[in-house]
């Protein structure tokens, strides 16, 4: 049972990984593919009826590790308290900028909360990307489980090599989102702006997996370089799809390599966290277990309704006064 939820966890990431991965790269590139107003609607609109869905993903990725393994939560969130706090505030930041910044009719106000969403969105992705990585390599944690060291001591190059990976996926996979979803020049802008930076947005999440897995970094990068290939052919659908294969062979690597540990120790390998000794006791493992088999196809099919209402691709001309 403590196998299964570990697994459950490592898809919820990946799930997460792979819709507010988009998302995030869409904020990423809110200055760069919009050039005016009108064009930053349209590309904020295209996240609209998604974005706060996608961060359940999140929420309950966080509460099955409360639930499931209290001591790999303990652990993580007072191990990296610094970068996961100012994670959190990135996504808070960013979900205000988007309620707010159609509330005054003013360039300035907007200019202000655009600036929140391209900060907070840049934040949030290299602030994910630290955390799974620190998660996957390791923390200075002591036989009771306490990080030993500053705040900063999840910050190495190998986690900021993390944070890089996962911000380069998310800028390529927003662009790909962003040429899916739209219509006209900012369709034509994403696509070509994808095919030009996914060659150095890419690499750190192959030296990531070449770091953590070797050969796998070699799949990953095929699969990177296809949906590129695809996409500079107008092959958004197609591109976005392997582009999500890609995180899923990634999320695969690096919890496979994690596995049985859930925190892995710096200072001793007999520190680490385990799945087994982390874990709740077998009632609540089964007691979740139950709850997920009815609640999860509920939440599943209205996130898929979601999508496909919202699935035509919008532009400019579908924008009020023009």
């Amino acid at each position: 049972m403590e196998t299964l939820w570990f697994c459950v966890i490592a898809l919820l990431w990946l799930g997460y990984l792979f819709l507010e991965g988009f998302d995030f790269g869409v904020g990423m590139l809110l200055p760069v593919l919009g050039r005016d107003n009108t064009e930053r609607r349209v590309m904020i609109n295209t996240i609209g009826p998604v974005w706060d869905g996608n961060e359940v993903w999140l929420l309950v990725a966080g509460g099955a590790t409360f639930a499931a393994f209290p001591g790999w939560y303990a652990a993580l969130f007072s191990a990296a308290y610094l970068p996961l706090t100012l994670f959190l505030l990135a996504l808070i930041g960013r979900g205000v900028a988007f309620e707010y910044r159609g509330k005054v009719d003013s360039d300035r106000w907007r200019r202000t909360w655009d600036t929140v969403i391209v900060i907070g969105s840049w934040v949030a992705a290299l602030g994910v990307g630290l955390i799974i990585s620190a998660t996957v390599l390791g923390l200075p944690l002591n036989a009771n489980g306490d990080r030993v060291g500053s705040v900063f001591a999840a910050v190495r190059w190998e986690t900021v090599l993390g944070a890089l990976a996962i911000a380069g996926y998310a800028l390529v996979h927003g662009a790909t989102f962003v040429a899916l979803k739209t219509e006209g020049e900012i369709r034509d802008r994403a696509r070509r702006l994808a095919v030009t930076v996914a060659p150095v947005a890419l690499l750190p999440l192959v030296f990531l997996l070449a770091l953590v897995a070797g050969w796998w970094a070699a799949g990953v990068g095929v699969l990177a370089a296809l949906g590129v290939w695809r996409l500079a052919r107008g092959r958004e659908g197609q591109a976005f799809g392997l582009l999500g294969l890609t995180i899923a062979a990634t999320v695969v690597t690096l919890f496979g390599s994690l596995y049985p540990n859930v925190l892995p120790s710096t200072l001793d390998p007999a520190f680490s966290l385990t799945v087994a000794g982390a874990a709740s006791s077998p009632y609540t493992l089964t007691v979740m277990t139950w709850v997920a088999a009815f609640g999860t196809p509920a939440v599943l099919i209205y996130q898929g309704w979601t999508y496909w209402v919202f699935r035509k691709r919008i532009g400019v001309r579908h924008i009020p006064g023009h």
